[in-house]
């Protein structure tokens, strides 16, 4: 039962970074899914599609373009480069937020299954401005990803990271609910992160998720490394406090073997001098090394926060017209689609 005291005008965001194999396909389905939302009196008529390209090399653009042309409910975002998945999700809000009273992420190759897409906008209409897209279980991943995801969310989870676990970036978000996160000033974007400390009421969906359609992942293990990596130290102080607890221990270490090494030479056993010596070199020298690396890692991210550098930069933006007076402002009223020049990189 509708609670909110207006149908919504609902904006699906989609970060698309060479996928010329599966747009065509995702942008059909996702089609049928808003068009049974209109006619169930879900979310208005100009609710519309929009599709960040994200500095893709192949066709991905083209396909945007061609899409808007002939179905008319598609907002094209070209980036200046690739800017990354998380700021081109940015972006697209951004952007959004302008026109549609709550936006739904998710990822172009259709492994989130948009069929829970009704679902979400019914916890919209109940309260929630955010609605997160959990997956029931991680049957579909390999061994390693499966159990590497496990120690993540635990090891985030200790480090005082508050996440929803098994939840990426498939959720709906009012335009309250967006306009709070876009207030935060962050360089060193993780989403996962960011969105619980909006606040405002949330409801979650489960979901399984289903195989790549075409294409391949564009998050090698690397990437997701370093994704990992740069979300715990952008949202923890704990390692570098973990450090001081570890400077700690070692000086304890050091004194036991201190007071062992005169209790053998009382005793009239002395232990071989280099053996310990090198032992103790060791471990500090390994012990400073990882301390730099972590101060280093957070001396880093304060030198990106303080550039003030912007996440992302749009080269190019088309958007169908209609008779709504909000998105007239980003279309010509005789043409089908305009090329708007916004930045150049």
């Amino acid at each position: 039962m509708l609670s909110r005291s207006q149908i919504p005008t609902l904006g699906l965001i989609l970060p698309a970074y060479n996928e010329e194999e599966v747009l065509t396909t995702t942008l059909t389905t996702l089609r049928q899914i808003k068009q049974q939302l209109i006619e169930g009196h879900l979310i208005q008529a100009d609710s519309f599609i929009m599709i960040v390209d994200d500095g893709s090399k192949d066709q991905t653009w083209p396909i945007i373009q061609k899409e808007e042309q002939d179905n008319g409910d598609i907002i094209g975002v070209k980036l200046s480069k690739n800017f990354g998945h998380q700021p081109a999700l940015l972006a697209g809000m951004t952007e959004a937020s302008k026109i549609s009273d709550m936006m739904i992420t998710l990822d172009a190759d259709l492994q989130d299954n948009p069929g829970i897409i009704t679902e979400m906008v019914e916890k919209y209409f109940e309260g929630n401005e955010i609605v997160y897209a959990v997956r029931s279980s991680r049957q579909t991943d390999t061994w390693f990803k499966r159990n590497s995801a496990l120690a993540f969310y635990k090891l985030a989870g200790w480090l005082g990271v508050k996440m929803v676990p098994n939840h990426a970036d498939f959720r709906l978000m009012s335009k309250t609910a967006v306009q709070a996160l876009l207030a935060m000033p962050e360089r060193n974007v993780f989403l996962r992160a960011m969105v619980p400390l909006v606040g405002y009421n949330s409801a979650k969906v489960y979901y399984e998720r289903g195989e790549r359609q075409a294409g391949t992942s564009k998050y090698p293990l690397k990437k997701m490394l370093s994704f990992a990596i740069d979300g715990i130290t952008s949202f923890s102080i704990q390692p570098i406090r973990l450090l001081l607890h570890l400077g700690i221990l070692v000086l304890g270490v050091a004194g036991i073997e201190i007071f062992y090494t005169l209790f053998e030479k009382v005793v009239g056993n002395p232990t071989a001098g280099w053996s310990s010596l090198m032992i103790s070199i060791w471990l500090l020298g390994g012990l400073n090394l990882i301390a730099l690396g972590v101060v280093g890692t957070y001396i880093g991210k304060i030198f990106t926060e303080v550039k003030h550098r912007p996440l992302f930069q749009i080269e190019k933006e088309i958007s169908y017209s209609n008779n709504n007076d909000q998105l007239s402002q980003l279309t010509s009223s005789n043409t089908n689609y305009q090329i708007i020049q916004k930045m150049t990189s």
